[in-house]
């Protein structure tokens, strides 16, 4: 399954959602890439897969146009692959706007036999509806947003929607949403019941029912270049929440790992 995490609203807490949501996949069992799409690279920095200057990544996979194969190392922990994005990320964009049938490049780049044998591909995007976030949700069979309990991103879900909508129409994308996961959570501000309402008033049944906590362990965990069930203590209501919402994308997908599977671990090169 390929699944996009994505929000044109920064801030939201989207590469954490995307980093610990794919640990919490592996974690389960499921063979997990996940691939690196924002320009700022964030989500390699974080599982310390910053690739060297003469690396393969996912920006010249892309400017290449050759098979994510290339890109992809494996994570120190088991069952979790990083294709990281480079430096390079910055022009895609540019690449893409002449490219040849522009918004299923990255789509074409799934094509090889070690993607092909993951369970489970979660891609982080850019906050922005770029043609890099475009070729993710072309790709995409579902879509995971995350919204912060604030009201800037809540009106930005209509620009969201509408583009996917759009994408189904003009490019024959059939990215379906998966759920909305309320981030940042605060129940001590009004502001966040007053969203959690919205929302929930608004898509029903597709917003999660676990919600992401305001968590200071989020913001450190990267500093420490580790996922939060690395980072925090069991029992932290940080691995609590990503926990939660990994069942919930388990069971919403009909994702399920083998009974009994020998996981792989080897060492990021």
């Amino acid at each position: 399954m390929i699944l996009v995490v994505a929000n044109q609203k920064g801030g939201v807490g989207k590469t954490t959602t995307a980093v610990n949501l794919a640990a919490g996949l592996a974690r389960r069992g499921l063979k997990t890439l996940l691939v690196d799409l924002d320009i700022q690279g964030s989500a390699s920095a974080t599982l310390g897969a910053t690739p060297a200057d003469d690396a393969v990544d996912v920006a010249k996979v892309l400017l290449d146009e050759r098979s994510l194969d290339a890109a992809v190392v494996a994570t120190r922990l088991d069952n979790l692959w990083i294709a990281p994005a480079g430096e390079r990320m910055a022009v895609v964009d540019l690449h893409l706007a002449s490219a040849y049938g522009r918004e299923r490049v990255f789509e074409r780049s799934l094509k090889g036999p070690l993607v092909e044998s993951m369970d489970v591909v979660v891609v982080d995007t850019a906050p922005y509806l770029g043609l890099l976030t475009v070729n993710a949700l072309v790709a995409a069979q579902r879509v995971l947003i995350p919204v912060s309990c604030e009201y800037l991103p809540m009106l930005g879900l209509k620009l969201l929607g509408e583009t996917l909508q759009k994408l189904r129409e003009r490019a024959g994308a059939k990215a379906e949403v998966l759920g909305y996961a309320l981030t940042l959570v605060d129940r001590r501000e009004r502001i966040t019941g007053e969203v959690e309402e919205l929302l929930r008033k608004r898509f029903g049944a597709l917003v999660f029912d676990t919600v992401i906590r305001a968590n200071t362990q989020h913001k450190s965990a990267p500093s420490h270049k580790k996922t939060i069930f690395e980072h925090e203590p069991e029992g932290g209501k940080g691995r609590e929440d990503y926990e939660g919402l990994t069942r919930e994308v388990i069971a919403r997908a009909g994702l399920a790992a083998p009974a009994k599977k020998k996981s792989s671990r080897k060492r990021a090169t």
